[in-house]
């Protein structure tokens, strides 16, 4: 059985060719993407590196990370956006960047302790089983190296600001981008990188300001957070 849920694939499989238009559904990763891009480059310097992004989409932060001077691998198993991605790596002449349609727990077995970074963004929440993807992620990455997460809070707040606000208030994301039960608490989130022999490091919340319509790293995790874990180098 393959971990995806193909209503998820092919939502956004459907909107595939609006990815990299800033003003469109994807949007809010257009703006989020440099924040996130720093903080990863910051603990985990991707000059020169080896990287895998799961879940890439249409490879917004795949991209990125490649003109920071790191040799990326995107991997997901919507068809449509992969295309979107491998097109736009040409139209922008971006270097050092390829994209599969490859689960990653068949990329773990193929490719076991591969990369000096794992990143594995807004993902988690669209898959039946994210701990086997946790799992996989940690098997990929090499001895010491840095493995990213992001994903949703699951409390009231985060179903009041995520789906309510963001979804049919706002209207920044198309309605039912998001299903509340799938959201991981970081506990549990925490748990899952432990159980896969990961190291939890760092923990930072991603703030939005209705008001200035800007986002910002913080302190508060009770909606949308970033984990960064690292993988234990061999004894």
């Amino acid at each position: 059985m393959i971990n995806a849920d193909p209503q998820e694939l092919a939502k956004f499989g459907e909107l595939a060719h609006r990815w990299w238009d800033a003003d469109s559904e994807f949007k809010p990763l257009h703006q989020i993407n440099p924040l996130r891009l720093n903080w990863i480059d910051g603990l985990s310097p991707l000059a020169g590196q080896t990287v895998l992004d799961v879940g890439c989409g249409g490879g917004i932060l795949a991209d990125s990370m490649a003109r920071k001077g790191a040799h990326v691998l995107g991997i997901d198993l919507s068809t449509k956006p992969l295309r979107v991605a491998q097109l736009h790596a040409m139209e922008a002449g971006t270097e050092n960047i390829e994209y599969r349609e490859v689960a990653v727990e068949a990329l773990a077995e193929e490719r076991p302790a591969s990369f000096d970074t794992v990143t594995c963004m807004e993902m988690l929440e669209h898959v039946p089983d994210p701990a086997s993807v946790v799992r996989a992620c940690a098997v990929l990455a090499k001895p010491g190296a840095w493995v990213f997460f992001s994903t949703l809070n699951r409390n009231v707040k985060a179903f009041a600001l995520a789906i309510v606000g963001a979804e049919y208030l706002l209207k920044m994301l198309p309605a039912g981008t998001h299903e509340y039960a799938r959201f991981l608490k970081p506990a549990e989130l925490g748990q899952f990188a432990r159980d896969a022999g990961l190291e939890v490091h760092q923990l930072r919340g991603l703030h939005y300001n209705p008001l200035t319509q800007r986002y910002s790293l913080g302190g508060n995790t009770d909606v949308n957070y970033l984990m960064a874990c690292r993988k234990p180098l061999l004894a």
